[in-house]
């Protein structure tokens, strides 16, 4: 649905996007993850064309961008693009002009997009009035109003508190259902987890991992953190080293990285004679594959 060639874009002598690739197949959830200024804006940007760039090439279904493969296209932005003024309905009949849209097409197409973020009942409701949820979904609801193939959620959680969250959750869900190709973008690396198909890192304009949560948990030799507090650091380390445990500081704590699942009882017995204040075993996750991407060269 989405295919990034080589995509290269400056502002003014930075190269904030270096050789760029990306696909994205028809029906996925993709993530892109990255830290703030890794290039996710600039590439969405460039998706939407409200940006050139100097090298590359993008397709939507196998297509350049230009007018009529931007409709394409429905883009929700961190910022609600919505006038808090107006109502529900008023809201998606403007946007939906702007696409084009009239009469009883425009008509059918509010009514379905107010039915499809559970918003319905809130049609004559002035904006300004909804919760922070209801606002995201009728954002969403702007985004699907001329009937899309690819959707772009820029941050769709950002500021909601969990219940919420996991409405937004719950309707993405069903749009993937309905074949609609979705890019996220998210700092919730949980949100990642359960939402994506297939996940990208990227870090300095490039993507450094990508591929579904299995394939990037291939790139951590391990199954399992130790994370340990100790006085005995030092000490730790060497021993741990013995047992032919890799060892890194994850959020500031040791942790050791094991290649088989131990119980409690065999990681104290494997560092006995070590003064272990506490023990605390996690799973490779996704937080930890993505720390150390940002490692990376």
């Amino acid at each position: 649905m989405l295919t990034i060639t080589n995509l290269t874009k400056f502002f003014d002598r930075k190269k904030v996007l270096n050789n760029l690739n990306l696909e994205i197949k028809t029906g996925e959830i993709y993530g892109l993850l990255g830290a703030n200024g890794a290039g996710k804006t600039t590439t969405i940007n460039l998706i939407c064309g409200l940006l050139n760039y100097e090298e590359g090439e993008i397709l939507i279904n196998g297509k350049k961008l230009n007018e009529k493969s931007k409709y394409l296209l429905g883009v929700a932005p961190q910022e609600n693009l919505l006038y808090p003024h107006l109502t529900c309905a008023e809201n998606l009949n403007f946007f939906g002009k702007i696409y084009g849209l009239k009469g009883t097409q425009l008509k059918a197409s509010i009514y379905e997009q107010l039915k499809a973020v559970n918003l319905f009942d809130k049609k004559d409701s002035i904006v300004s009035t909804l919760s922070g949820g209801m606002q995201r979904r009728l954002n969403i609801a702007v985004a699907l109003i001329h009937n899309p193939k690819l959707i772009i959620l820029d941050e769709p959680t950002t500021g909601l508190d969990i219940e919420s969250r996991y409405e937004i959750w719950q309707l993405i869900l069903r749009l993937k259902k309905e074949g609609i190709t979705i890019l996220l973008t998210t700092h919730f690396l949980e949100e990642a987890e359960k939402l994506c198909d297939r996940i990208g890192i990227i870090k300095d304009g490039k993507i450094v991992q990508e591929g579904t949560l299995n394939q990037l948990k291939q790139i951590i030799p391990a199954k399992e953190l130790i994370i340990v507090t100790t006085e005995e650091e030092e000490k730790a380390i060497e021993l741990g080293k013995k047992q032919g445990f890799n060892y890194a500081y994850y959020q500031d704590e040791l942790a050791f990285l094991t290649e088989e699942i131990l119980d409690l009882a065999e990681i104290i017995k494997r560092f006995e004679g070590v003064n272990l204040t506490s023990i605390t075993k996690k799973p490779i996750n996704l937080e930890y594959i993505y720390l150390q991407c940002q490692k990376m060269n």
